[in-house]
């Protein structure tokens, strides 16, 4: 039987497929389904999903998807885009190029997850081993993606397993069944968090990445304009774009919609 028809009975079965309105974390959940298959494969592990965690100033870091295993921690951060894929892992911001020639920028996956491993290793500690994996759609090309780190790796969702099963290969292990459970245990109580941390989660990428629009200097001779500097989504740091409601109470209405849509269905009302 295809696998895809495979992982799509095995993703209902075990729940991974919910309807519409939780479309905005559909790419976790097929990132999961991988690593539950890599599970069943024999490298076996444990997975969590969406785990806020604890810095220094009060805030959070949300990472996507976790696999806890005997080896270290492998810290996915998922991306469910189409089309080309453009990025260096030193430049702040990387570049999806759809067919229609349109392009949107979002903050380099690698930097997001380097914030991720900071965090978590605050709070498990240097000797748990970290692995740091960005996945991306099967529904996109990475086309020119350049990683230069070793300990990192920008994959598509379907070769998830093949990328665990190598760093798994090549790794010594390095917990035992109590530091497994301890560890598991402790990033599991972080995902179970009251709707105000949630908020006051989005509040806060609001506040570091959505820039303000500039102001028109206040000098007679400058006839330059003051460019407005793009909205960015404070759920997920995508491009926010002007949009119009076509349909229902609000239909002829303005809003900002994000740009990862359905991915991520975060809107600003005018």
């Amino acid at each position: 039987m295809d696998k895809g028809i495979i992982d799509i009975l095995f993703g209902k079965l075990l729940g991974l497929y919910t309807d519409a309105e939780h479309l905005g974390k559909y790419g976790e959940k097929l990132t999961a389904q991988e690593l539950t298959w890599v599970s069943l494969l024999g490298r076996k592990g444990k997975i969590l999903r969406n785990i806020y965690l604890p810095k220094t100033n009060g805030e959070t870091s949300e990472v996507d998807v976790v696999f806890v295993t005997k080896k270290g921690v492998f810290v996915f951060e998922s991306k469910n885009y189409s089309g080309w894929i453009f990025g260096n892992e030193k430049d702040k911001n990387w570049t999806a190029k759809l067919s229609n020639n349109i392009s949107n920028q979002f903050y380099n996956p690698i930097m997001q997850n380097k914030t991720h491993l900071k965090w978590m290793t605050n709070l498990l500690g240097k000797d748990v081993p970290l692995f740091s994996i960005i996945v991306f759609s099967e529904r996109c090309e990475l086309k020119k993606v350049t990683v230069l780190s070793k300990d990192v790796k920008v994959i598509k969702r379907d070769s998830t397993y093949a990328t665990v099963k190598d760093i798994w290969d090549n790794s010594p292990d390095a917990l035992s069944n109590e530091k497994l459970k301890e560890v598991y245990t402790k990033l599991k109580s972080l995902t179970k968090v009251d709707s105000a941390t949630k908020k006051a989660h989005i509040e806060n990428i609001k506040d570091k990445y959505q820039k303000k629009t500039e102001t028109p200097a206040q000098n007679p001779d400058n006839n330059k304009k003051s460019e407005s500097t793009e909205k960015l989504c404070p759920k997920c740091g995508s491009k926010l774009v002007l949009r119009t409601a076509k349909r229902g109470d609000n239909a002829g209405n303005t809003f900002y919609g994000c740009s990862a849509f359905p991915k991520c269905k975060y809107i600003e009302n005018l």
